[in-house]
């Protein structure tokens, strides 16, 4: 029962070339970078990402990025980091550009073993039509476009079918854990982390607190220690501002 690996090196050793990967955060809060930065030196490569972005140049998944180590990526927002903008546009990396609540969702519905599901976000677009340009070649055309989805109507409403999500691995966040794996998140940073928590075949989660099970009252916890299969301490773990705003 208890879930904690020694070290984060230790927690992604067994990610290979070619794993998927759900990975928690929003911008820069609530990232699991003591995870990101154990598997850039770990070295695995040709990755797929799942994530509501690439973080930033430099942060994050934009470590990994820069690497040339992930292949492709399902997200919702592309800002923020020249670096994805250049892969992308220059035919290096592909690109499944996901409206940000079907993203979520997606997710959600693998951690709750639900196939599929309809939602109206995207009719009429070309998410649902198909022809969203996923990769694109070196001389600037098209080399991937999206494939033409189910639209389907209920009660006079017309709905795209979206397939659910569930990764090789999901690497999370969490403010406190205990060695059972249940975990808390704290504000902002709970953001894409449950589902992505939930999703993923092997759930890898970093902590800032560590607790002894008993500790965390089963009405506070998040994500249920089902879903996770290794637990890392990160007590001292970085935490920057992407905008800083002070009153002028």
């Amino acid at each position: 029962m208890d879930k904690v690996v020694a070290s984060a090196s230790e927690a992604v050793a067994d990610i290979g070339d070619g794993s998927s990967l759900a990975v928690g955060g929003f911008g820069m809060s609530g990232v699991p970078t003591v995870l990101i930065a154990a598997l850039l030196e770990q070295g695995a490569t040709d990755l797929e990402t799942i994530s509501n972005n690439l973080g930033i140049d430099g942060f994050g998944l934009g470590t990994l990025l820069a690497a040339g180590r992930i292949r492709r990526t399902i997200g919702s927002y592309v800002g923020n980091n020249k670096e994805f903008a250049r892969q992308y546009l220059a035919g290096e990396l592909e690109l499944e550009l996901t409206p940000q609540g079907t993203l979520a969702e997606r997710l959600r519905a693998g951690g709750a073993g639900i196939p599929a599901f309809f939602t109206p976000a995207g009719v009429g677009t070309l998410v649902a039509d198909g022809g969203l340009p996923w990769r694109y070649a070196p001389d600037g055309s098209v080399a991937v476009r999206s494939p033409e989805k189910e639209v389907r109507e209920f009660d006079g409403t017309r709905y795209v079918l979206e397939r659910a999500l569930t990764p090789d691995f999901a690497l999370v966040h969490a403010w406190k854990g205990d060695r059972h794996g249940n975990l808390v998140y704290r504000r902002s940073s709970r953001n894409f982390n449950p589902d992505c928590a939930a999703a993923g075949r092997i759930t890898i989660a970093q902590v800032e607190h560590l607790v002894e099970p008993g500790e965390i009252d089963p009405d506070a916890v998040h994500t249920h220690g089902i879903h996770v299969q290794r637990v890392v301490h990160v007590p001292d773990v970085e935490k920057p501002v992407e905008f800083r705003t002070v009153r002028k």
